[in-house]
């Protein structure tokens, strides 16, 4: 999208803005969050320094929740009749992308928001979020931009005062809007943000335990890592956990990762073992199991109601009309039980001969194994974006391995071409360049190293 040049609201200078008036959700999934960020439209005024969201005309397409909003800024002072010679043309794009079969009623009649408040919270409140829960939204995110305004010296401090407000919302929040800065390709942003997030991990309460938790179960992992280099067995794992029995994230960590093995043989191990024990130690080991049994159950619980929806999901794309459609839109639902589930039924199809049925399946598994290829790469790209040296990014591609592959590479330039599309991030295009001609080099010295051996 080229620049558009509008009078700063402040001086009245012209500024140049890469000016967004449609939110069209149908093709592009990222048009919700970008508006509700204040991302989109959000500028700086070269001459006076004002800092906004621009006052645009909006026209929101949702055509999950039948929600087509309009509005229009009253500070423009703009006659009606020329409100809707823009926002005529901004609608009749939203009609023409649709095709003929998902046009609905509601596309002729959208809804008038005089507010832009009004704006956002129609947006949320279609998602069920309540008048109540915005506000406390809002006031997270005031206080995230408060944090994040602050000098080092004196962040941590008020991180300590403002201890009670911080939650789990509040971390959501902040990922979302780090995800919004790295879309936009903001990387002051993304690192201010980043640097916030490690202040509150170091200084709130909440922060403590997350961080806490996190290296509690990294070291877990690590010494399960550790015993199965020798061969996990049923005693080993028994001493493993004795010898993390007061403390819950680790055994709790290490019972979730290694659940097929506490099994009938393994309890009947451990209750032989106590029974040889006296006092305090046979106490231990009675408490060792209840918890152990507790983990276990809520495990299976879990892995029952995981299944019980992949099942159901299987059933609905299955009777979807365009099933390659429907399992693209579902790919946020997809988990390990559902790729088991998936397994299961064309097993069953293939040995009941039922060749319709097996057919659906494979238009299934293609789309998983191809989201699961490109978002593989996708990953790692957004893990290049974010590093800032060339050194960092050729360590990155050398543990990334093998995954540096033709595909990698295609899905690299679909990128660089769909943003240069967009003309709207020309130092985010740079940079994806910039790694692609890294990437290039990697792989010619790779193959000449191949050549060689």
């Amino acid at each position: 999208m080229a620049k558009t040049s509008v009078p700063c609201p402040n001086c009245r200078q012209p500024v140049l803005i890469d000016l967004i008036r449609l939110f069209n959700l149908y093709n592009d999934p990222r048009a919700k969050e970008n508006l509700l960020s204040g991302s989109a439209n959000a500028f700086e005024c070269p001459h006076c320094r004002y800092q906004g969201v621009y006052p645009a005309p909006i026209v929101y397409h949702d055509p999950e929740k039948e929600l087509l909003l309009t509005y229009f800024p009253p500070e423009l002072h703009t006659p009606v009749t020329e409100q809707e010679k823009t926002i005529g043309p901004l609608i009749k794009k939203v009609m023409d992308d649709l095709p003929p079969e998902k046009r609905k009623a509601y596309l002729f009649k959208p809804q008038t928001m005089l507010t832009r408040q009004r704006l956002l919270e129609t947006i949320l409140e279609a998602d069920g979020i309540t008048p109540e829960m915005m506000k406390a939204q809002q006031e997270k995110l005031q206080l995230l931009q408060q944090l994040v305004n602050l000098s080092p010296e004196s962040l941590p401090e008020q991180i300590k005062q403002n201890d009670e407000k911080i939650d789990e919302e509040l971390f959501i929040l902040l990922s979302r809007l780090a995800q919004a800065s790295a879309s936009a390709g903001d990387q002051q942003s993304v690192q201010a943000l980043s640097h916030l997030h490690q202040a509150l991990l170091e200084n709130s309460t909440l922060g403590k335990a997350a961080a806490l938790e996190a290296a509690e179960t990294r070291s877990a992992m690590a010494e399960l890592q550790e015993l199965s280099k020798d061969g996990i067995t049923r005693e080993s794992l028994l001493e493993l956990l004795i010898k993390n029995a007061d403390k819950e994230i680790r055994l709790t960590t290490i019972a979730s990762m290694a659940r097929s093995g506490l099994d009938y043989s393994f309890f009947q191990n451990l209750t032989d073992l106590l029974e040889t024990k006296q006092g305090d130690e046979k106490k231990s080991l009675e408490t060792l199991r209840e918890k152990l049994l507790t983990i276990v159950d809520a495990i299976d619980t879990a892995l029952q109601a995981q299944v019980a929806e992949a099942e159901s999901l299987l059933e609905e794309l299955l009777a979807a009309d365009d099933i390659e459609q429907a399992t693209q839109e579902a790919l946020p639902l997809v988990n390990q039980a559902f790729t088991e589930v998936i397994n299961q039924a064309a097993s069953k199809a293939q040995e009941q001969n039922d060749t319709e049925k097996l057919t659906k399946l494979v238009q299934i598994v293609a789309v998983l194994r191809a989201a699961s290829s490109g978002g593989a790469a996708v990953q790692i790209v957004e893990m290049l974006l974010q590093t800032e040296s060339e050194e960092e990014r050729l360590k990155i591609l050398e543990e990334a391995g093998d995954a540096i592959n033709d595909e990698f590479n295609q899905t690299l330039a679909g990128l660089i071409s769909q943003i240069e599309e967009q003309e709207q991030q020309p130092e985010l295009v740079e940079k994806l360049k910039q790694i692609n001609r890294e990437v290039l080099r990697f792989t010619m010295r790779r193959n000449l190293n191949n050549g060689t051996k």
